[in-house]
């Protein structure tokens, strides 16, 4: 079977992300004391015509990847001052857990689904992989938001990657470039 990276895709989170001051920070912390890496980086993200709560978004943001098991752990760093969803929960509760990425394969009927619960579409944009991500607001229901990460062969491929790297590591090379 081929390592997808995405160990929970048919049956719940298979990301837990969190908002930080310093990402650079973040993952010598995250790789020394809780032994996960190495991390994938990628120093600016905006995503593919992005829209936060309905309106185009400026927001840029530094995002590392890294696996412990089956589950990847993500570090965001907001890089401006742009209204975002980062930005959003900095302001409501400080840094710290943000949303669960759930794998979607089909990215519009998830949507749809949660909106009918009572959830807002609250960001989407198109991302380097192929496929959208969008983060979904439910309110005080949850910790965080949760984010649907739609499944594309590109997606695949870079967390299978990304998953395969950390087996066996040791350490060597925490911080790896995301492409």
């Amino acid at each position: 079977m081929t390592n997808t990276g995405l160990g929970r895709e048919y049956n719940g989170v298979i990301q837990m992300a969190y908002v930080v001051e310093n990402i650079h920070q973040a993952i010598d912390q995250w790789t020394r004391q809780l032994k996960v890496g190495p991390w994938f980086l990628l120093d600016h993200f905006t995503g593919v015509d992005p829209v936060y709560r309905g309106a185009p978004s400026r927001a840029d943001v530094a995002i590392a990847m890294g696996y412990c098991g089956d589950m990847q752990i993500e570090l965001i760093q907001p890089n401006d001052d742009h209204p975002s969803v980062y930005r959003e929960l900095i302001r409501a509760r400080g840094y710290g857990f943000h949303h669960f990425g759930v794998a979607s394969h089909d990215f519009d009927a998830d949507v749809r689904a949660q909106e009918a619960k009572g959830f807002t579409l609250a960001f989407k944009a198109g991302v380097p992989t192929g496929g959208s991500v969008g983060y979904m607001d439910g309110g005080p229901a949850l910790p965080g938001f949760l984010e649907f990460i739609e499944v594309t062969p590109g997606l695949k491929e870079t967390f299978g990657r990304f998953q395969q790297a950390s087996v066996g590591w040791r350490g060597e090379q925490p911080v790896r470039p995301f492409a």
